[in-house]
């Protein structure tokens, strides 16, 4: 089953169920100066889940577009991008509990068709300091769908992932963690301001028996590891709480919000942990493949970079983004740059994003026309700036070799960024590449050049004409 097929058959289901679709929110939040994207389906819906009404009704269903770049340096592994799209559903004070876990349950084993016996979740654990009780009901509700698909559905309370990395699971079903199950806007419940709501969630996992444990992550594997044998599919949050002056008290509307990643799910669908081999993402490996000669096998990491980044700077200037250095142009900037820098890893020293820009927007042509409708204008501004790096990038490359021998500081690393316009993330990446010595304190010499240059810089502004 195709990403498409997926998406198509998520918000057919939804409607069925009485949800109303409503369209994707650009990746540029609106009215959101505390964030630079919006990084999940729940962002542009957060007014409603703490109390607005929507104009729709009390039951949502999109597929939105998000981008989270803290993600940027983990691009590389099986499962990991910066642009994605998370599949939602809400529910705004109606169903609950009961009604939204079989409706999942239904949606991965029926409707997309995973395998029951390899689906684990994890639970919320409690926090008796502010009087939440542990979450037995959702875990009670896993129980029943796991008994009657056939599977013992064993439960572990393992705490954090820490501890569940040192006692395992024993092939738990069910696994209990802390923090890790809760949810509010501060991350943490003892951080919540008043009047903050936020509540437990249960996360649903896949598992890849073809994927062996990594014990650099931990002596046992559990739904929570690092590893890769587990992926999650998606979370459904329970908002049931505020926080109040004296602790927590249940909040007079309860909301459901529930995030699966496509990708992912798509991946599942296919039986691979390989989230770049789904159809979002595979035909531009493939054309990166035909333009270069080589093959995903031996050029893996830089091919999904590759990829990913492209789509996201493409999304990105369809949303009205331009490359810049500051705010949301230069997170977009950097994504071209990075592409750019892994091309060449490649053997692609060539301008090459003309040529990848009509497949992703042929990618997306039925679900986000918008894509193909600004195609020729993003493939216009995505060559600037890659023409315009590539001259960049040689000059960077070149004196970085030269001072590979004695090691870089942060003054070498100012250099680059100040004379050559290399970025010094891309400097500090091009340095763990190829081996080079790098001093450990080279953040503090970096940013003592860039103090030194911008006194000179006032002083000669106070200077007489």
């Amino acid at each position: 089953m195709t990403a498409d097929e997926i998406r198509r058959i998520f918000l057919e289901y939804m409607a069925e169920r009485g949800h109303a679709i409503i369209p994707r929110a650009p990746l540029i939040p609106k009215d959101d100066p505390t964030t630079l994207f919006t990084g999940s389906g729940m962002q542009p819906l957060l007014p409603y889940l703490l109390g607005a009404e929507h104009p729709a009704g009390t039951r949502l269903a999109d597929s939105q577009t998000c981008l989270r770049v803290q993600d940027v340096e983990e691009v590389g592994d099986n499962r990991h991008t910066t642009f994605f799209e998370m599949l939602g559903n809400w529910s705004l004070g109606d169903y609950f509990k009961q009604e939204q876990i079989p409706q999942v349950w239904t949606f991965l084993t029926e409707k997309v068709g995973l395998d029951p016996d390899r689906i684990y979740v994890s639970c919320f654990s409690g926090d008796p300091e502010n009087g939440i009780p542990k979450d037995e009901e959702a875990a009670g509700i896993w129980t029943g769908l796991f008994e009657a698909a056939g599977i013992s559905a064993g439960q572990v309370d393992v705490g954090t992932e820490e501890h569940a990395a040192e006692v395992g699971t024993a092939g738990a079903r069910i696994a209990f963690y802390g923090k890790k199950n809760w949810w509010c806007r501060g991350g943490k419940a003892e951080d919540m301001p008043v009047g903050e709501p936020g509540g437990p969630d249960t996360e649903m996992f896949y598992l890849f028996p073809s994927v062996e444990h990594d014990p650099a992550y931990g002596a046992h594997c559990h739904q929570n590891c690092d590893c890769g044998r587990f992926i999650e599919l998606g979370n459904s949050v329970f908002m049931e709480y505020r926080r109040t002056e004296n602790g927590f008290e249940p909040l007079p509307r309860r909301n459901v919000d529930y995030g699966g990643g496509l990708a992912r799910i798509a991946a599942a669908a296919i039986d691979s942990p390989d989230v770049f081999k789904i159809d979002l993402l595979w035909p531009i490996i493939e054309r990166l493949q035909e333009l270069s000669g080589r093959t995903y096998e031996d050029e893996t990491r830089a091919m999904r970079v590759i990829a990913d980044h492209l789509r996201g700077a493409t999304f990105l200037a369809v949303d009205g983004v331009r490359p810049g250095n500051k705010a949301q142009g230069y997170v977009m900037r950097r994504l071209i740059r990075r592409a750019v820098r892994f091309a060449f890893d490649l053997g692609l020293e060539e301008n090459f994003f003309p040529q990848i820009i009509p497949t992703i927007a042929g990618i997306y042509e039925e679900h986000f026309p918008e894509v193909a409708q600004h195609a020729e204008e993003v493939e216009a501004i995505l060559a600037k700036e890659e023409q315009s790096f590539r001259r960049t990038l040689r000059k960077g490359l070149k004196q970085l070799k030269a001072y590979a021998a004695d090691g870089v500081t942060g003054r070498e690393l100012f250099v680059l960024s100040d004379t050559y316009g290399f970025p010094v993330e891309l400097s500090t990446e091009e340095v763990e590449r190829q081996g080079i010595p790098l001093s450990e304190d080279w953040r503090a010499e970096f940013d003592e050049q860039l103090a030194e240059q911008r006194a000179r810089s006032q002083r000669s502004m106070l200077q007489p004409g």
